[in-house]
């Protein structure tokens, strides 16, 4: 891309707010790809569930509910589903999906799709009614902030607000908020958090109503994101990554990979991790997913070296399946970013 689209210093996360350096591809690596070995399981130990539900205790032990109606048990303890989670993995189930059982949303947890080291997917049997039509919905559970380690996610933040639960952005003049922030309090990182699991929801939900091919936002909670399923009764979709194209197939899933990337950059939004990873292949048609780091285009100025960044490895992908049209990266990413900023001009 030309380089009077690229920014030439961004901040580092160890540094002072006031100082720069130059962006490296380290800056702009994965920022979850490297956790505490100690705590690296698939799910989490008791005590970093404990601590990470803190907020949620309260209301879980007073609430009380019919748990033959497709609500929850009023406790962890007596939380039945079809999937048979670890002791551990309950309380976290059980905290982290209680709102979509009291909205009437989901009934059931019928099993576990994927286990990550930013979160955990699960499939439920979902309320038809709640979710156009679907009877099975995916939901994707958060891990603990205590087991979540961002390195460098000061790049993707830059230049956006910081979300409330409701979706509000955080004002300046919400000193107690902001204190809590700057000091990085236990109130302040359940903001932060609820923050970066907002910015995936509130994505979602823009450019599914824009017609992206994203799965379908059906709920939020503080822990977790239920949106549409993607895949058949006996397995989820694979991701890209795990598929080889036939010739007829690549370049139409190339164009359409390539609509919904600019289909976010006219909407102000930069994916910031997209790869052959993060897009679901099912029934000859692919749908793009992971959007907690999106980026604002417009206000971030690592925006357009991400933006580089994700049209890079796609067409990567697909240079492997063959596709010649995909072996210029560089030109595509800026010709993409020209028509998209006039548009929105």
């Amino acid at each position: 891309m030309s380089r009077a689209y690229l920014p030439t210093r961004v901040k580092d996360d160890a540094e002072d707010d006031d100082a720069a350096t130059s962006l490296s591809d380290d800056d702009l690596d994965e920022p979850w790809d490297e956790w505490d070995d100690e705590e690296s399981e698939t799910f989490v130990p008791l005590r970093a569930v404990k601590a990470a539900a803190a907020q949620q205790k309260k209301s879980a032990k007073s609430a009380s509910t019919d748990d033959q109606d497709g609500e929850p048990a009023a406790d962890a303890a007596s939380f039945q589903t079809t999937y048979q989670p670890s002791r551990h993995e309950k309380w976290w189930l059980f905290t982290s999906l209680r709102t979509f059982y009291e909205q009437g949303l989901i009934t059931d947890v019928l099993a576990s799709v994927k286990g990550g080291k930013e979160a955990s997917v699960y499939t439920c049997r979902a309320n038809p009614a709640a979710t156009n039509g679907a009877d099975i919905a995916a939901v994707k559970v958060y891990r603990p902030r205590s087991l979540r380690n961002l390195r460098n996610d000061k790049v993707y933040r830059e230049g956006r607000p910081v979300l409330t639960g409701e979706g509000r952005a955080v004002k300046n003049s919400d000193t107690r908020i902001m204190k809590a922030l700057g000091k990085k309090t236990e109130f302040g990182q359940q903001v932060a958090h609820t923050s970066w699991l907002l910015y995936e929801f509130t994505t979602l939900r823009t450019l599914y109503a824009a017609g992206g091919a994203v799965p379908a936002p059906y709920g939020v909670s503080d822990n977790a994101i239920l949106m549409g399923y993607v895949g058949d009764e006996t397995a989820a979709a694979p991701t890209l990554s795990a598929i080889s194209l036939e010739a007829k197939e690549a370049r139409p899933l190339f164009d359409e990979t390539l609509r919904n990337v600019e289909l976010m950059l006219r909407h102000g939004f930069v994916h910031g991790d997209l790869s052959a990873y993060n897009i679901l292949y099912h029934d000859g048609a692919i749908t793009l997913i992971d959007f907690p780091q999106v980026v604002n285009a417009e206000a971030n100025p690592n925006a357009p070296d991400i933006f580089e960044r994700d049209v890079t490895r796609v067409c990567d992908y697909f240079a492997r399946q063959g596709l010649e049209a995909a072996q210029s990266p560089e030109r595509i990413a800026l010709r993409m970013w020209e028509r998209a900023t006039a548009a929105i001009r």
